[in-house]
């Protein structure tokens, strides 16, 4: 490859699409992103139109050209994407609904059904626990309560391959968002007839697997048309957006984890065996012969934004954090609850709310503000503490994700962690994604030649100062959820019975 070699990895967020361009040394060259609308018909409900998916690709590589770079120079464009979230088509690969969302919950039925009658064989085949957030229930849903859209599926793509599809013409995906859709056999390898079977569908309905930097095509004519890049660019398959971020934040070998403040909030380490349970989900990593083990919360970034717009649309963002730094740790007995969607780990309950307990009238916004930063590292805490118990615990941690900009935020993880956090120079799922084209066009040799080019800009250490009194949090936010669990229960079921 010439020394103007660049690469183009694009990652579909929960919130927003993000494009970004780096050179064979792994240097940014431009970036660009777009946001993506997220539509609630129902309580509980988290869907997306493709289309806009769509929408928000091609305008933002329209931003990237606008930039000066030129789409000749791009040798290769990779995709990633949220795991779990799928798009329905039809024979002529119209899409038939909208994309149900990895944070949705409106399968809690369908899992409670098929947890009692096939869990085990469930977890045996697919290597994970039964949850809303898995498309298993979500197509036994779509079965259930949709049988003419059911009736017409013929084909079922995760997210990042409808996009790659868009780009390149082809059908296809890779292991990883194939153990996302809680279809494939994790023992055997391949489709699971047994799992497809339980979502009403036949195995030819399912693309064929692929490695993730596997090349699948080369851009078409009409993708050339729409998007700005070369007709004939080289088309990678690309990988689940947390494999990638995990990977270009490196975590590319055991003993270091992921900590992630996004959409979602995530806790995440490498190991060379999955150690399949029901507490802790696994997917096949971009390191080979490695796998990931993941836990994580629904509501992070989304809660923080919820906030925002609740209560300090005024300020933003900005002034949140601002009024949060001046808020003692342990914000004086204010605890936040971050369950805004339910919970995924360690609870799996997604009848579980969020709530702010033991409010009085010495709190005021600061206390509110912070109270949410704690709330968050609390549930963070709450996973870590499953990986420990099960001697997969770290001491080190790669932080990623947008909640990374607060330097206060950063600092409250490593506190309620304990742990050593260092924050990549480039961590996001879009420059995993451009690794991924680059080994997958040869610009870097394997994983391990690629990550090379990842580096470490900040180190943080826990403060013993805090310790304590985030120990005592700690122990009073899981006695408040514990206290809480049945009167949230109670609550949405009178929701649901329209009480």
């Amino acid at each position: 490859m010439s020394s103007d070699t660049l690469l183009l990895g694009i990652d579909l967020g929960a919130g927003s699409l993000k494009s970004t361009v780096i050179n064979g040394s792994g240097t940014v060259v431009a970036t660009a992103s777009l946001p993506v609308e997220t539509l609630s018909p129902k309580p509980g409900f988290s869907e997306q139109d493709p289309e806009g998916w769509w929408s928000a690709l091609t305008g933002s590589l329209r931003k990237i050209w606008a930039m000066g770079v030129d789409p000749a120079q791009i040798a290769a464009v990779s995709v990633t994407a949220g795991a779990h979230t799928h798009v329905l088509t039809d024979s002529n690969g119209r899409i038939l609904r909208p994309a149900i969302m990895w944070n949705d919950q409106r399968s809690g039925v369908q899992v409670d059904k098929a947890r009692a009658a096939q869990g085990r064989e469930i977890l045996a085949l697919s290597g994970n626990r039964i949850s809303a957030t898995w498309s298993l229930p979500q197509l036994m849903w779509v079965r259930e309560q949709e049988p003419e859209t059911h009736a017409a599926i013929r084909c079922v793509l995760p997210a990042k391959d409808w996009l790659r599809f868009r780009l390149d013409g082809t059908i296809a995906t890779e292991v990883t968002d194939a153990w996302g859709l809680m279809l494939a056999d994790a023992q055997a390898g391949g489709w699971s007839d047994a799992l497809c079977a339980m979502a009403g569908l036949s195995v030819d309905a399912l693309p064929p697997i692929l490695a993730s930097t596997a090349v699948t095509g080369k851009v078409t004519a009409q993708a050339a048309a729409q998007t700005g890049l070369r007709q004939g660019t080289v088309v990678i398959c690309g990988t689940s957006d947390t494999n990638a971020e995990t990977y270009a934040a490196g975590m590319t070998r055991p003993g270091i984890g992921a900590l992630k403040l996004a959409t979602a909030g995530t806790v995440s380490t490498l190991t060379a065996s999955p150690a399949f349970s029901e507490d802790v989900i696994h997917y096949p990593h971009l390191v080979p012969q490695h796998y990931y083990a993941i836990l994580g919360t629904n509501s992070c970034a989304s809660a923080h934004r919820w906030l925002r717009d609740a209560l300090f649309a005024d300020i933003g963002f900005d002034g949140m954090d601002k009024q949060a730094q001046t808020a003692p740790a342990g914000c004086e007995g204010l605890l936040f609850h971050p369950y805004l969607n339910g919970e995924r780990s360690p609870y799996w309950d997604p009848d579980l709310r969020a709530s702010f307990v033991g409010l009085g009238f010495g709190h005021s916004a600061p206390h509110i503000c912070r109270a949410l930063y704690e709330g968050i590292a609390y549930t963070l805490r709450d996973c870590l503490a499953v990986l420990q118990d099960r001697h997969m615990g770290f001491d080190t941690a790669r932080l990623v994700g947008g909640g990374t900009r607060s330097a206060l935020w950063r600092q409250i993880i490593a506190d309620v962690t304990g742990l050593t956090i260092e924050i990549p120079a480039e961590g996001d799922a879009s420059y995993g994604a451009a690794l991924i084209a680059g080994i997958g066009v040869g610009v870097f040799a394997d994983t391990d030649d690629a990550a090379r080019v990842i580096r470490v800009s900040e180190t943080l250490q826990p403060d013993p100062a805090n310790a304590d009194v985030y120990a005592r949090g700690f122990a009073r936010f899981r006695a408040a959820k514990e206290a809480l669990t049945s009167l949230n229960h109670s609550t949405v079921r009178e929701l649901r019975e329209g009480k």
